[in-house]
């Protein structure tokens, strides 16, 4: 088998095109990882503001344009049908493709016709589910069962299936039965010291009329159900009731931000919120620098990149037992998904722990076991696995 990979990855974003949540960064660096290694990469995504093709970090980039209209399953199939006419006008310009790479169920169509038409063999990596995104709260349920079908037909079609977690590896075979021998586990990655800022904690805190040695609880992340910011803000309370002083951000949009806020003033501890919405990355990385713990109260978290930022800048992290990377009481503190179980977290992580001694020992992750290059390494593990 020939030592470099021509690869075919689909995704719907990257950060050189539409960034929508963390897999962005995963497709993107993960792809420059792989280049890196001597691999040949072509990233197909949607395209914004006119970009055009050009390689970046060493990988290609094929944006395209898709129609906007009806539900996201039927843009999903427009952008399927764009990226197949991508894909064959590369390989007539960069020849044949190894293997195909795609990303959750946007592309799943496109892959799979690929597969019917040209022989090509994909892998898919599944980042979530839609039944662990949204729970039962879905509003649409016409597009939920499709968008569901699609992922168990990605996972039955793929020569190799990659979960990035063991908690999302129960849940995908669980829901579509996929057996252990096509499933490899490889986690998402950081660049080391990619989210560390120098910044005054006391300033940033007194930029938005808090004492600056108050202590400050950060969340960051999509205000939806799966990702539980509802619970986080019915926990103030019994953290307030220990310590007074205590300040809470709230980083991040969707459709509970309304509902967050009205439970803040129903509860009356308004005053102790700060609701910034969506941000910069900047801004979000300074309040990473300057916030005392980072809480993570999801009911749902196929990984949790988020936890993997805060490693990176060696802050203390109280997450629920959604999560599968924390070593409790180590580099971290599980708690039950309920408001008086996050609030005991906060609250014994607040009197027991310095700002940064648990995230210390998560931050010696970041350099071995969360690095691209070996993240890179185990995917061509995969790749090689399913073109034996």
């Amino acid at each position: 088998m020939k030592e470099m990979l021509r690869i075919a990855m689909f995704s719907w974003e990257s950060l050189h095109s539409v960034k929508v949540g963390g897999l962005a960064p995963h497709v993107t660096e993960l792809s420059e990882a792989l280049a890196a290694m001597g691999h040949e990469v072509h990233i197909f995504t949607r395209n914004r503001d006119m970009l055009p093709y050009e390689i970046v970090n060493g990988v290609h980039y094929h944006r395209i344009f898709h129609a906007l209209y009806g539900g996201i399953v039927q843009q999903m199939d427009s952008m399927c049908d764009s990226m197949y006419a991508a894909f064959i006008e590369a390989t007539q310009d960069f020849g044949e493709f190894d293997l195909t790479h795609v990303h959750d169920w946007h592309p799943v169509n496109l892959v799979c016709r690929l597969k019917d038409e040209f022989g090509l063999p994909f892998a898919i990596t599944y980042h979530s589910t839609e039944w662990g995104r949204n729970g039962n709260q879905h509003g649409n349920w016409w597009e939920a069962i499709e968008i569901s079908h699609r992922e168990w037909r990605g996972g039955y079609e793929s020569a190799c299936v990659i979960s990035t977690s063991t908690i999302l590896t129960d849940e995908i075979q669980h829901l579509y039965q996929i057996p252990d021998n096509k499933i490899s586990i490889v986690p998402n990655g950081i660049h080391e010291n990619k989210m560390q800022m120098g910044v005054d904690p006391g300033k940033v805190k007194e930029e938005y009329g808090i004492h600056p040695y108050a202590p400050v609880v950060l969340f960051v992340g999509r205000m939806n159900y799966q990702k539980g910011p509802d619970l986080f803000i019915r926990a103030i309370p019994d953290v307030l009731a220990r310590r007074w002083d205590a300040k809470f951000v709230i980083i991040g949009e969707g459709e509970m931000r309304a509902e967050c806020e009205h439970i803040s003033y129903e509860l009356n501890i308004r005053d102790s919120c700060h609701f910034l919405g969506y941000v910069d990355e900047s801004v979000k990385k300074k309040w990473m620098n300057a916030c005392n713990l980072i809480c993570v109260p999801s009911r749902n978290e196929p990984f949790g990149i988020i936890l993997l930022e805060a490693w990176d800048v060696s802050k203390n992290i109280v997450a629920t037992n959604a999560i599968s990377l924390i070593d409790n009481f180590r580099d971290g503190v599980i708690v039950y998904q309920n408001p008086e179980s996050i609030a005991w977290g906060i609250n014994h992580v607040l009197d027991n722990y310095d700002d940064d001694e648990l995230g210390k020992v998560g931050k010696k992750l970041i350099g071995t076991r969360y690095n691209w290059n070996n993240i890179a390494e185990m995917t061509v593990d995969v790749y090689r696995k399913m073109l034996s």
